[in-house]
């Protein structure tokens, strides 16, 4: 998603700020900086009632993080030292774990669901770890493959007869009926 440029917009408003200062009108301004007749409107107001410094940009949009960039730092240290470190039986990350060691290093309490928009933030992205037995037997699945599983395997049989729908198993005779189709089959009455 991209970013609005705050600096852009602010240049804007200022350019609208000296444009008002030299008498301009709104309606000419707003043609001028390609805005709506609203907004040049709201900048009059504010430009009248406070001047320039009304216009400039009052800084971040949006709700200020709840975290602090060396809290950031902690919890990504505390993470790469793994789930065992922590306590965890498993050496897995799931959310309400991170959540948890969140918690703990910053006392700062989020929502599991919020918790990957966090760790996306630090660059960490979802991986899901591959099922696999503990138990399994690697020589012994390849030895099963080699041998047994080509035993197993369903193959055509060379030299038998073959049908063209795979529903349907082959005909023992080839001969086709002198009837065509069903009906010529069925005896009328």
């Amino acid at each position: 998603m991209a970013r609005r440029d705050f600096k852009a917009l602010e240049r804007r408003r200022l350019k609208a700020a000296r444009l008002f200062e030299q008498g301009m009108m709104q309606a000419e301004v707003a043609r001028r900086l390609d805005v709506s007749s609203m907004t040049a409107s709201r900048w009059w107001r504010t430009w009248k009632a406070e001047g320039r410094e009304g216009l400039r940009a009052a800084g971040r949009a949006g709700r200020k993080p709840r975290l602090t960039v060396p809290e950031l730092i902690q919890i990504e240290e505390a993470l790469r030292r793994g789930p065992l470190a922590h306590g965890y039986s498993t050496d897995l990350w799931t959310l309400p774990r991170i959540r948890d060691v969140i918690e703990r290093v910053t006392g700062v309490h989020y929502h599991e669901g919020h918790v990957w928009r966090v760790m996306r933030g630090l660059g960490w992205s979802l991986q899901k770890p591959t099922t696999r037995a503990r138990e399994r037997d690697e020589e012994a699945i390849c030895r099963w493959v080699r041998k047994r599983w080509p035993q197993l395997k369903k193959t055509p049989h060379a030299g038998e007869r073959r049908s063209s729908s795979s529903t349907k198993a082959a005909s023992r005779n080839d001969r086709r009926s002198a009837a065509p189709g069903r009906r010529a089959a069925r005896r009328r009455s």
